[in-house]
């Protein structure tokens, strides 16, 4: 079976490598080797591979900065997603497609189910959103979309790296309690991605088969980042607690707006992959261990 990878040397491309299955025969494309926004190269690329199943991994995740740079995160979230799934057709290349809890605008209190009504609030959520849609219009069954959201890795930038960065040099930290998720840690996500492929689902006829995945459990940014400290203490990352006060979402003003609740339903991911999610705090711990040995 032959795979490519979009975005390498992201977090998700970066664990998805590291996984990979021997059958497997594997390109990974940075954006130097593969600029998604260039149709004429995702067409060569794709084209020439021949890959039997394409994972865009690729995406715009400044969530700030494209409040500002819309045209770039359009450029790439959605015409790099119409580029790679028109290539896809065009070889009957399967597509599995990284998207995010963004798309909905957080008034639920319950998780989102796959099928709910989407309304993103913010330029990064539309962005991903218009891709999805044209996949799902170009594709059809032939594609998968997995939606995640609050993704870390021991690889590349994240919250977890920022607050142990952070925790080492302040003498406090006020962090946001009043936006409420789920965390996933990257290699989670890449273990469902291959099992997925092993599995080779049917979806729907007539649409693209959506998926939700983080790891279980809720928690609000002030929860993780208690966590983080507490566990970075007993692994001995850091020498010493800080305080770490909850502030609401008004007193940290950022360019985008933020969906206040984005727990996600992963009951159809768990079915469709054979595996359970596991607890972000389990999965938390398991990735510092892992950050640890490799700061040693």
């Amino acid at each position: 079976m032959k795979v490519l990878i979009t975005g390498k040397g992201g977090q998700l491309a970066w664990e998805l490598e590291k996984l990979v299955p021997k059958a497997v025969q594997l390109l990974s494309c940075s954006v130097n080797e593969l600029d998604i926004t260039d149709a004429e190269q995702v067409n060569q690329k794709i084209t020439e591979f021949k890959p039997d199943i394409v994972i865009n991994a690729a995406a715009y995740t400044a969530v700030d900065k494209a409040e500002s740079d819309s045209d770039i995160a359009y450029a790439v979230n959605d015409l790099g997603s119409e580029y790679i799934a028109n290539a896809c057709k065009k070889v009957s290349a399967k597509l599995i497609h990284v998207s995010t809890d963004f798309v909905f605008d957080g008034t639920k209190t319950t998780p989102y189910q796959t099928d709910d009504t989407t309304n993103p609030i913010n330029v990064y959520g539309a962005s991903k959103l218009a891709g999805d849609i044209k996949i799902n219009e170009i594709l059809h069954e032939q594609a998968t979309i997995i939606r995640t959201a609050w993704v870390y890795s021991v690889n590349g930038n994240n919250f977890v790296k920022t607050m142990l960065r952070l925790m080492a040099e302040k003498e406090q930290l006020g962090i946001v309690y009043d936006q409420v998720g789920t965390p996933t840690w990257a290699k989670g996500l890449a273990e469902v991605i291959w099992a997925l492929i092993a599995s080779d689902q049917n979806p729907p006829i007539g649409e693209a088969l959506k998926l939700h995945w983080t790891d279980a459990g809720v928690c609000s940014w002030y929860d993780f980042a208690v966590a983080i400290q507490e566990l970075a203490i007993e692994k001995g990352m850091l020498d010493k607690a800080i305080p770490v006060r909850p502030i609401p979402a008004s007193a940290y003003p950022t360019p985008a707006q933020r969906p206040s609740f984005s727990v996600i339903d992963k009951s159809t991911a768990e079915q469709a992959s054979g595996i359970e999610t596991t607890h972000w705090r389990k999965q938390l711990s398991a990735m510092m261990d892992e950050l640890a040995e490799s700061e040693r």
